[in-house]
């Protein structure tokens, strides 16, 4: 194959540089096309456009393939924690035993609030959602450790990174028991990091919480299986704001801000509500599995079928096993649960579904497995964003330790009227 295409215009043909990425993967430079024809390209949605060279993920929909720094997600889900993961994507290998002890003393010793930022929860509506919530108080970081502001400082990264990581797990604790008007809990250094989650969310002084270390795991996974997923829109908009200079926290709260849309992070809750909706109305399933099927119904099955993968979304493999060990642990069954069995069982069986491969995709399996474990409906991108964080954090750090980073500034095709003077107003008609 030939390592240059070539673009004609009118009368003048320019080369251009293929690049193939260690998996094959094609990519044509066009980064001087502008300047040698005066031309932009246009791609709505940048569907067609690698924005960046990175080293992190790599993904293949068709295949319904997901690796983290090229170890398989099934891999990682089996047999690694959280923390793990998150030192893999930032750091770029697994932890060794020094290293992990290290990065996991850190997050111990930054897991609490400072106490000025505990009043701040005073100041929301029992109404607010958990992500505007999130969002505010991350910005709000930036102003207890002003010495995280610049990203030139780079003696200060690695525990801007901790903080981080540790910190926004307290803050969506926080931001739960607020809801709930109850007393906060403060992190306990003797748990593990899924297991601090738990106990700050779910206990109370009045009685002892029981661990159940079958939760932690999934918990586990299913913070594995949200970590990175390449150059999603919240990912994207955390290098956008990134490019700039602009430090972590300002950069991640930039990023909690664009998963809470209902077409990114906002799906898993989005499939709750369709299963109440269903409830509602007589939990007859294959009603609507029929109006699915029609383009006209208005009707759209949430949690099925993925942007990217064009095959089994591998995370929905493993996350199905953590559901079904979740939803057996239940001491009642749930309504919303069995429709939800029951749609999927549909769905597989269809032919329609399946010659479209219209499969269960993660945001399916982990709203039912977070309803599973008691956690509210409206804290589910909360859970999302805390997950995605460590892949956050390691595209930041991508960036801004590239010497070649520039501020990122997208052209356009504009469409609106050519000159024309301007009409006083006395004389507009």
């Amino acid at each position: 194959m030939s390592d240059r295409a070539q673009l004609k215009i009118g009368d003048k043909t320019i080369d251009l540089p293929v690049l193939v990425g260690s998996e094959g993967e094609l990519g044509i430079d066009i980064s001087k096309l502008r300047a040698e024809t005066g031309a932009v390209t246009l791609d709505p949605a940048f569907v067609n456009t690698a924005s960046t060279r990175s080293a992190i993920t790599f993904l293949d929909g068709e295949k319904g393939i997901l690796r983290y720094r090229g170890i398989p997600i099934e891999q990682l889900a089996e047999n690694a924690t959280f923390v793990e993961v998150a030192y893999l994507l930032i750091y770029g290998h697994l932890p060794k035993q020094t290293e992990l002890s290290a990065f996991s003393e850190l997050l111990t010793r930054h897991s609490m609030l400072h106490e000025d930022m505990k009043r701040f929860f005073d100041g929301y509506p029992g109404t607010s959602h958990p992500m505007a919530i999130l969002s505010a108080m991350v910005a709000s970081l930036s102003s207890f450790y002003p010495a995280a502001l610049s990203v030139k400082n780079k003696q200060e990264i690695d525990i801007t990174i901790g903080r981080l990581i540790s910190k926004l797990r307290t803050i969506a604790c926080y931001s739960y028991k607020k809801s709930m008007g109850q007393p906060f809990v403060y992190p306990k250094n003797s748990l593990s990091y899924c297991a601090n989650f738990l106990n700050m969310m779910f206990s109370i002084p009045a009685e002892t919480y029981e661990m159940d270390e079958d939760l932690v795991k999934v918990l586990n996974q299913l913070l594995i299986l949200h970590a990175d997923h390449e150059q999603n829109c919240s990912t994207s908009t955390v290098r956008m704001v990134g490019s700039s200079q602009a430090n972590l926290f300002a950069s991640v709260a930039a990023g909690i801000l664009a998963l809470w849309g209902p077409l990114h992070g906002g799906a898993n809750e989005e499939v709750l509500e369709m299963l109440q909706g269903i409830s509602d109305d007589g939990g007859d399933v294959k009603k609507y599995v029929e109006l699915a099927k029609k383009k006209d119904s208005g009707f759209r099955l949430m949690g099925f079928g993925h942007r990217v993968y064009k095959n089994y979304d591998p995370r929905a493999k493993i996350i199905k096993r953590a559901a079904d060990k979740v939803t057996k642990k239940m001491k009642e069954p749930d309504p919303l649960l069995e429709i939800a069995y029951r749609l999927e069982e549909a769905a597989l069986t269809d032919s329609y579904f399946v010659d479209r491969k219209l499969y269960p995709n993660v945001d399916f399996y982990s709203g039912i497995i977070y309803r599973a474990m008691g956690i509210p409906t409206n804290m589910f991108t909360v859970m999302f964003a805390i997950g995605r964080l460590p892949g956050w954090i390691a595209h930041w750090k991508e960036m801004v330790d590239d010497p070649t980073t520039k501020i990122m500034r997208p052209r356009q095709i504009y469409t609106g009227p050519t000159e024309q003077p301007f009409v006083p107003l006395a004389k507009r008609g």
